[in-house]
């Protein structure tokens, strides 16, 4: 693939020339774009050394008049990084007033932003707008990382990993907009189901699969509503968030908002028991033994799956043996048209809290489908693969 790499004026932009390396590894002709600044951090000659290419730098020193306009229609994607605030601001608002960003207007194809700043700078106003603004475009954030900056600060506003922003360009690389015009329901996370004001009962789930579904989701083009439990993951670009705690909360809002849903994903741990009669101040803690009479909480799939209609249904089953039985039981009990299967517990690093995971994915008709150890956001394009598969038999199905 031809790609663009812009850089921006930061002292992030050592980073772009191991970016630039690894681009080149893996296979892409990369044609660097530099703005002025950018130049005072690292020199054009090591881009060019790297890439075998020389480096664009000043819009009036080149051969056309109209050389930006046949570098963007050369090239298939665009990546900036560091996208300073400056750099963001510019792009938001269309202003073009050196080669990269002039070249940026021009540039029809996909474009991925690594942001690289102070944290305050991150964290301004001004700088959200102006994200909002080129989420809103549709162009694929590398969210920068939280460490010490360059600066002397902690928080959020290192740019991202050089084999992260890699990654995201290679899903750029062959993103699909084949869920557009589709609403995609997605639960997350765990539920808590209180004891008492200070203490509930909950899992290990840390919510990051269905995050990962519910940015795959909206990368391809969806309407995503994400339902989700307590946790401690920013909340996907473009994707409308419903915070809840508890399953009855959970299911109030899986419910409110099912109308509205052509594909359904529960991927949220809901806890299976609370205490029905929760009491209003803290229990003291004595040396008696405590026991406590739970009630099982409400099966939001199962009632998911009697009301299906021609609404597609995935489960998920967590699972610490018989995992492919255990799934196949649930998706018929269920009433699903997909369970994804994974092991969870004992020595396995893979699941709960895991970046990675590697499942089973259980059919009604057709063999199952392993997906091997992969980072979650890998494995829910696939089973996004395979939900679309579903999604056309049963409109097939349905004579539409």
């Amino acid at each position: 693939m031809k790609v663009l790499l812009g850089v921006g004026g930061g002292i992030a932009a050592y980073k772009s020339a191991e970016l630039a390396r690894l681009l080149m590894q893996q296979g892409h002709e990369v044609q660097v774009v530099m703005t002025r600044a950018a130049e005072e951090f690292v020199g054009p000659l090591t881009f060019a050394a790297l890439t075998g290419r020389k480096v664009l730098t000043n819009l009036f020193a080149i051969e056309s008049a109209i050389e930006h306009i046949a570098v963007a229609q050369e090239h298939e994607l665009l990546v900036i990084a560091p996208a300073t605030a400056d750099l963001m601001a510019k792009l938001a608002h269309g202003l073009a007033d050196d080669f990269l960003t002039t070249l940026y207007l021009a540039f029809t194809g996909p474009v991925v932003l690594a942001p690289a700043m102070n944290v305050n700078m991150w964290q301004h106003a001004a700088t959200q707008a102006n994200l909002a603004t080129l989420v809103k475009r549709g162009h694929g954030i590398v969210e920068p990382g939280s460490g010490y900056l360059a600066c002397g600060m902690t928080g959020p506003g290192r740019l991202a990993d050089p084999e992260t922003i890699a990654a995201a360009i290679e899903r750029a690389a062959h993103q699909r907009r084949d869920l557009e015009g589709e609403a995609v329901l997605i639960t997350a996370g765990p539920t808590q189901e209180p004891l008492d004001p200070v203490r509930y009962i909950s899992n290990r789930s840390s919510g990051k699969m269905g995050y990962a579904l519910a940015e795959a989701a909206a990368a391809r083009g969806a309407q995503v509503i994400l339902i989700s439990g307590p946790v401690h993951l920013p909340p996907p670009r473009g994707v409308e968030l419903v915070a809840v705690r508890t399953a009855a909360e959970m299911r109030e809002q899986v419910m409110q908002h099912l109308p509205a849903a052509g594909i359904v994903i529960k991927a949220a741990a809901v806890a299976d028991f609370h205490l029905s009669k929760v009491p209003d101040q803290k229990v003291k803690k004595t040396a008696a033994r405590v026991s406590l009479e739970l009630d099982p909480t409400p099966d939001i799939l199962a009632e998911l799956g009697r009301k299906k209609g021609d609404f597609l249904l995935v489960g998920f089953a967590a699972e610490t043996q018989n995992l492919q039985q255990e799934a196949r039981r649930k998706l018929e009990s269920k009433n699903c048209d997909m369970v994804v299967g994974n092991l969870v517990g004992g020595s396995s690093d893979l699941g709960f809290e895991s970046d990675e995971n590697e499942v089973v994915l259980i059919l009604r008709a057709g063999k199952d489908i392993s997906l091997p150890r992969a980072s979650k956001r890998a494995i829910a394009d696939r089973i996004f693969d395979e939900v679309l598969k579903l999604r056309l038999a049963l409109h097939a199905a349905n004579g539409s």
